[in-house]
């Protein structure tokens, strides 16, 4: 090979390895791309928590998926648990849509989202799905301590709509903040959360319950 062919293959080299590098870059620039989270018919990727996990779960599976609708679904009659989504999440905005069964003008209809979930449900953040509005409830960690925290009277405006309708969650959470939009506006908000990384949960808490669009994005 001579001199002039040892350049061509030289410089060909270096061209083909910044090219590399500045797709590399370009694709690290691009917005994050939602990942859906519904799962198969197994539940692979989700892992049944009771709560207090102390407690111990009950036999019945509450949960089941129509693939055909696309939603995931709780029969709420099988104890009260978390549905813990298994990797281990940082930064990410999670949004999700949920609808409760009717089951008359009276009912308490009660549910959850959990966010930055302990492995066992010790530290916990909750966004409400109840009639009574979306809010952020919880347990942190305070000063090496275990302190509880309720925003319901922080909420700006209850924005939940009747059983039998959909709803739309967008949970955004970032460094110490979390903060829940419902249906489209901001309604509350919290700063100095120290689990800085956790799991999401869906709560079955003894009322129907059906989840889809379950959608994550992970931040930067």
């Amino acid at each position: 090979m001579n001199a002039a062919a040892r350049a061509g293959r030289y410089y060909g080299g270096m061209l083909y390895a910044r090219i590399l590098l500045l797709c590399s870059l370009a694709a690290a620039l691009l917005p994050a791309q939602p990942v859906d989270l519904l799962p198969d018919d197994s539940l692979k990727g989700w892992t049944r928590i009771a709560i207090p996990a102390t407690d111990g779960l009950k036999p019945k599976l509450q949960w089941r998926v129509d693939a055909a609708q696309k939603t995931l679904i709780c029969a709420g009659d099988g104890g009260h648990e978390w549905l813990r989504y298994d990797q281990v999440l940082g930064d990410y905005i999670l949004e999700v849509d949920f609808r409760f069964t009717p089951k008359g003008a009276a009912v308490k209809y009660n549910s959850g989202i959990g966010i930055r979930l302990s492995p066992w449900g010790e530290l916990w953040t909750q966004a409400q799905t109840g009639p009574s509005g979306g809010y952020l409830f919880g347990v942190n960690l305070v000063e090496g301590a275990l302190q509880q925290f309720n925003l319901m009277k922080e909420m700006k405006e209850n924005r939940i709509k009747a059983a039998g309708e959909w709803n739309h969650y967008e949970i955004r959470v970032q460094g110490d903040k979390i903060a829940l939009s419902v249906n489209g506006v901001l309604v509350n908000e919290i700063a100095g959360i120290a689990l800085r990384k956790g799991h999401i949960g869906l709560e079955a808490e003894g009322h129907e319950i059906a989840f889809r669009n379950i959608k994550l994005t992970v931040l930067p």
